[in-house]
């Protein structure tokens, strides 16, 4: 009887030792879950992605600019500054205000290179400009800019955004600045809004002298890649010696005469107005180069009428 009792015991007690096993195999499952669903949920979560793409796209964009600058020294030069004098292989932000507009020098110190991912124009609104449409008095007295035909030639003009340092002038022929190549580019811009990509190669006949012997400017205009390229020379000089410069003509009666005034003067009160060539066949802008422009009135002296 004693032993029945005794197998008894040990039987329960077997089988409350499975009954515990059981209910921890029955619960690791359930803790095995709840663990791995936070670690689940923060494996796959993307709250840490966008920072390395962030961070690999900052790296990216600011490669280029850290190759362009290869070789130069980065300096800070007051836009205004009048001083004529420029350092040698230094980079200067050229661009007023928040544009970023990149000059760069030479060993000689002379400015061979500006470049711009994006051409911002004046806002003459909310930036402060001068009565002539300035962001300064006066430009940077650069070594050449005294002679009496040369004008202090901003490579990127006050109207594009451009300061007045020695690191954006050059001495420029005052008819190629005012009323040649250089003054035409800078309108097409303007009247483009801006322009992307702009670069300006300034090369010297040598290297002591700042006045330069040619330029060339390229830039995108509404998705069109321009090249504008000239000498440092008086344009009506050029064309004068190339025979384009026509003279005056004599006004005849005789209608099938070349270049005759009266059969385009309707009026003939001795001026044609843009109406008056047009209805007489010709195509807008008449440039200065054209025999009816000394006829017409170029209201804004730029040397086209009717652009």
């Amino acid at each position: 009887m004693k032993n029945k009792w005794i197998y008894a015991s040990l039987g329960l007690t077997f089988m409350l030792m499975a009954g515990c096993a059981n209910t921890k195999d029955a619960t690791a499952p359930h803790e095995k879950v709840n663990q791995t669903q936070p670690n689940e949920q923060v494996s796959t979560t993307n709250t840490e992605k966008p920072k390395e793409e962030s961070t690999a796209t900052k790296e990216t964009s600011a490669q280029p600019q850290n190759d362009q600058f290869s070789g130069y020294k980065l300096i800070k030069v007051d836009g205004g500054n009048l001083s004529g004098h420029r350092k040698a292989k230094v980079v200067v932000d050229i661009g007023f205000g928040d544009r970023e507009y990149w000059a760069f020098t030479n060993e000689y110190g002379q400015l061979v290179r500006v470049i711009a991912e994006k051409i911002t124009i004046q806002d003459d609104h909310s930036e402060p400009v001068t009565s002539s449409g300035r962001y300064y008095a006066d430009e940077a007295k650069v070594p050449g800019v005294e002679r009496a035909d040369l004008d202090e030639g901003h490579i990127i003009a006050d109207s594009l955004g451009g300061v007045s340092n020695a690191y954006n002038i050059t001495p420029q022929e005052s008819t190629l600045n005012r009323h040649g190549n250089q003054a035409y580019m800078e309108k097409a811009i303007r009247d483009a809004g801006g322009a992307t990509n702009f670069e300006a190669i300034i090369t010297y006949p040598n290297t002591t002298t700042q006045i330069p012997s040619h330029y060339q400017y390229t830039y995108t205009l509404k998705g069109q890649k321009i090249v504008d390229e000239f000498d440092n020379v008086n344009p009506d000089k050029v064309n004068k010696n190339l025979g384009l410069t026509e003279s005056k003509p004599t006004p005849s009666t005789n209608s099938s005469t070349a270049g005759n005034l009266s059969s385009v003067d309707k009026d003939g009160n001795g001026q044609v107005t843009i109406q008056e060539a047009k209805d007489a066949g010709f195509s807008m802008p008449i440039t200065r180069d054209h025999w009816l422009y000394q006829y017409m009135r170029d209201n804004d002296h730029d040397g086209m009428v009717g652009e």
